[in-house]
């Protein structure tokens, strides 16, 4: 998808995203002409973690997933109030920021290496590629923003700027190398506490759709659009989180990961102690239904649902669903055709559960945000099947 929206300019090149107009449909994601291009003097980080389909084979999927929210969770912190674009894609992550911002940008996403090395000894790559250089190698960034919910929106990508980034990344070009020893990123917000999200439909499926090579940008709009009707024509637009919002049980499931999030140069057994008791207090409410000052568990919880990210544009269309044995074969059947078309590849992940990786800045406001992906591998299995798929459906 290629975006023909002109480059957006203003004497303050920081305020671009807060300038843009927020879209009610989802499916409008898929026109190119609500992209606007970021400003040359951006750049676009990212990040991802060497290895995490094996990670995830041993079972450490809410682990990668942690990892890859705190990409984002470290970089909303380092910049303060300024709103910018960011992306979760499961085993890691992408945003773009001003140039303004590029040294507490490059210091938060070091410390986020650092830290993933240290507490889970996992190695993640991370890159800073200015817009510019993108550019000059014949690929754009633009960006469109979507309303999940009244207190949240999300940022697409297309151009296909975002997927260069990522090759290069992987490639080694652009390296950022990880902050000095016993360096934390500041990831205040970041937790794990909800139950994993059994199908209620099906199975939980995720889905990757990437564009091939030259692929005609009407007809790819077009297949999006079709893709996305079928998606919300299961209830809900098979949102996999229930209205009434996720299982909360004590101690949370990802107790262990928050605490290693959030610590910082505290020991690990204190600062576990202080999450069980806030934990066992938040159990209090949420069963009781009580309300302290302004925050109110069933709101919050219902805000939580609304909130969640579970389909995205990222030079593609990514999304977790639930959703029907029919429904899918009539997916599958238009994936493999516009594969073999050569319009598309895919790659689908099924599994039982969804799991939410969160950032909460406060439990009394409405913008907190909620990553979904599947339980089973999710983003990250169904990109390692991509080219088995592709293969087969040739």
């Amino acid at each position: 998808m290629t975006p023909n929206a002109s480059t957006e300019t203003s004497s303050n090149p920081d305020s671009f995203y807060d300038r843009l107009a927020v879209h009610d449909s989802f499916e409008a994601m898929s026109r190119p002409g609500v992209y606007a291009k970021l400003p040359d003097d951006w750049f676009v980080g990212a990040a991802d973690i060497v290895g995490s389909t094996d990670e995830i084979a041993k079972g450490r999927y809410k682990v990668v997933n942690t990892v890859g929210a705190a990409v984002i969770s470290a970089q909303i912190n380092a910049v303060g109030a300024l709103r910018f674009p960011y992306i979760f894609g499961g085993d890691g992550a992408a945003f773009a920021l001003p140039q303004s911002q590029r040294d507490k940008a490059e210091k938060a996403l070091a410390a986020v290496i650092r830290w993933a090395r240290e507490e889970f000894s996992l190695e993640m790559r991370g890159a800073i590629v200015p817009v510019s250089t993108i550019r000059e190698n014949g690929l754009d960034v633009a960006v469109a923003r979507y309303r999940a919910s009244k207190g949240v929106d999300y940022a697409m990508f297309a151009g296909g700027g975002m997927t260069w980034t990522d090759r290069q990344m992987k490639e080694g070009k652009f390296r950022l190398e990880a902050a000095p020893a016993g360096a934390r990123p500041d990831l205040t917000g970041l937790s794990c506490r909800w139950t994993p999200i059994r199908a209620r439909k099906g199975k939980i499926l995720s889905l990757l759709v990437l564009p091939e090579k030259d692929a005609d940008a009407d007809e790819l709009a077009r297949l999006y659009h079709r893709i996305v009707a079928i998606e919300e024509s299961l209830e809900r637009a098979g949102h996999p989180v229930p209205a009434t919002g996720p299982g909360y049980r004590w101690p949370p499931e990802g107790l262990d990961l928050e605490v290693a999030a959030t610590r910082g140069k505290t020991s690990f057994a204190v600062q576990k102690l202080k999450l069980l008791a806030a934990t066992f207090i938040a159990l209090i409410f949420f069963k009781t239904g009580w309300k302290a000052g302004a925050f109110d568990p069933k709101e919050y919880v219902e805000a939580t649902a609304a909130n969640a990210d579970f389909r995205k544009f990222d030079d593609g269309l990514k999304m977790t669903i639930d959703c029907d044995a029919e429904t899918q074969a009539q997916l599958t059947e238009l994936l493999e055709k516009s594969t073999d078309a050569g319009l598309i590849r895919y790659g689908i992940c099924e599994q039982p559960e969804a799991i939410m990786t969160c950032i909460v800045p406060s439990v009394t406001r409405n913008d907190h945000v909620h990553f979904v992906d599947g339980a089973g591998g999710g983003y990250t299995r169904a990109a390692s099947l991509m080219k088995t798929t592709a293969a087969i459906a040739r």
